[in-house]
């Protein structure tokens, strides 16, 4: 009866979701109902909600958790900046006489982005504000200009340093020695943000040479989608505006991540000097004015908010879930699927891909990925690779009709003339460069394992 309760509470919080009601409250709310339920019924032990105070606690002294408001810092204070704009004008100088030259420079402007801000929606409403217009001004289709910008906009969630890896590499740690704890083993290994952002390199640069080759292909095949402009005759001295407009943020994105993988600094430490370093950029391009400086803190605050009252909700929800012996039920879930740990890992992917659809990544990172995390991991499976994997899913989730966080998005900010069926054909071959991706990972788990291997052996 315990089980049946947790599986229970899990669709009632799934039903209060799909209402629109705040996802923070959403958890808390469900989880105290189900567990006054419970103890009405001494179904529930109330020494789980005992516990509360301690994971509150916890949450509070996470020194990983600190880096969050300072990468949002950054991005937002890059985003008001202004330094899309200038990126994106830079890149369409230096590629737009190409056919799909302007497809490339919004790729690659994605890509810069994704690792300033690791923010989707705010990277592809940015770009399309800023690049659909002129690539249909060009005479791109409007189709592949709408997927270009969509599947860009969601390297936020894989290239480093994103947001996303960020709260992911706390969760699994947290998984990661629960798993070996039960397992009987007492000194537990560690992972750390700091190894998951050197496996997200392969895989996230991957998926941008991907990309590249997809629309240069697509310009090859089909040159009327991607018309080349007329050519005009480069001034002198042009290159060093373009120079002026790659150089800081990208010295910006190596010094932040670079300190991280190699060990100089921890993830807060390297977010702090971003969010310094977006300051001063903003400085330089006179954009820190009183009044842009009042709506960074104030969207670095509200986001940040809302990021901690989820983690605080999905605490709850957590305790409860185990209250109900709801973690014993997983374990025999995932244990009795066909093909052993490739198994379970395949059907927990496809359940995240389809709850995707509806639940954010925060969301699916604090409720989801505790309660399976350490499930898998004492299974074998290794949690960088685990934590990459999760990443391109969510990835790819996002990007797929009908309910695509990043379609939504777009549609948003794009022209009226634009249809929905549009930006939908659109992301189509995007979808399937990311399933190739997810399909290389699982076939070949060292492209995500390899590379922290190499660097933290040698630090």
């Amino acid at each position: 009866m315990d089980n049946m309760l947790s599986l229970w509470m899990f669709a009632a919080v799934f039903i209060v979701l799909l209402t629109g009601y705040p996802v923070a409250f959403a958890l808390s709310g469900t989880a105290l109902a189900f567990a006054t339920i419970g103890i009405q019924f001494d179904l529930f032990d109330v020494a789980f909600l005992n516990a509360l105070p301690n994971r509150l606690f916890g949450i509070m002294n996470n020194q990983t958790l600190m880096a969050i408001p300072l990468f949002v810092f950054m991005g937002v204070m890059l985003e008001r900046a202004r330094i899309a704009e200038d990126l994106l004008e830079a890149m369409a100088e230096l590629f737009g006489s190409l056919r799909g030259g302007l497809g490339i420079a919004v790729t690659l402007v994605g890509m810069l982005m994704a690792a300033s801000t690791g923010i989707v929606g705010a990277t592809v409403v940015t770009m399309g504000l800023l690049s659909l217009p002129t690539m249909l001004g060009n005479g791109y289709s409007p189709s592949i200009a709408c997927g270009t910008i969509c599947a860009s906009g969601t390297l936020g969630q894989i290239i480093p340093p994103s947001i996303v890896l960020v709260l992911l590499g706390d969760v699994i740690s947290t998984a990661y020695q629960q798993a070996q704890l039960e397992m009987g083993t007492f000194a537990p290994e560690t992972v750390s943000v700091g190894d998951l952002f050197a496996g997200a390199l392969l895989p996230g640069l991957g998926l941008v040479l991907m990309y590249l080759s997809y629309i240069l292909l697509m310009a090859w095949l089909n040159p009327q989608s991607m018309p080349a402009p007329v050519a005009k005759q480069r001034e002198k001295g042009v290159y060093l505006p373009i120079v002026k407009s790659l150089v800081p943020p990208l010295l910006l994105i190596f010094s932040v991540l670079g300190s991280i993988i190699a060990g100089f600094a921890t993830p807060t430490e390297a977010a702090a000097v971003g969010a310094g370093g977006a300051i001063i950029l903003a400085l330089f391009k006179k954009q820190l004015g009183l009044k842009n400086l009042r709506e960074v803190m104030q969207n670095t605050t509200q986001i940040t908010s809302m990021v901690f009252m989820i983690l605080i909700g999905a605490a709850l929800f957590s305790l409860v879930f185990r209250g109900f012996e709801g973690d014993e039920l997983i374990i025999e879930l995932l244990s009795d699927l066909p093909g052993g740990k490739f198994g379970a890992m395949f059907f927990v992917m496809l359940v995240m891909f389809l709850l995707g659809f509806v639940l954010d990544f925060i969301e699916i990172t604090f409720v989801v990925v505790p309660i399976v995390g350490p499930i898998l991991l004492a299974m074998g499976i290794d949690p960088v690779w685990l934590g990459i994997m999760i990443a391109v899913n969510l990835q790819t989730s996002f990007l797929t009709p009908p309910f695509g966080f990043a379609l939504f998005y777009l549609r948003g900010v794009a022209p009226k003339e634009i249809t929905t069926g549009q930006i939908y054909q659109g992301v189509m071959p995007f979808i399937a460069i990311q399933l190739i991706m997810l399909a290389i990972l699982a076939y070949w788990p060292e492209l995500a394992s390899w590379l922290p291997t190499v660097i933290y052996s040698e630090i």
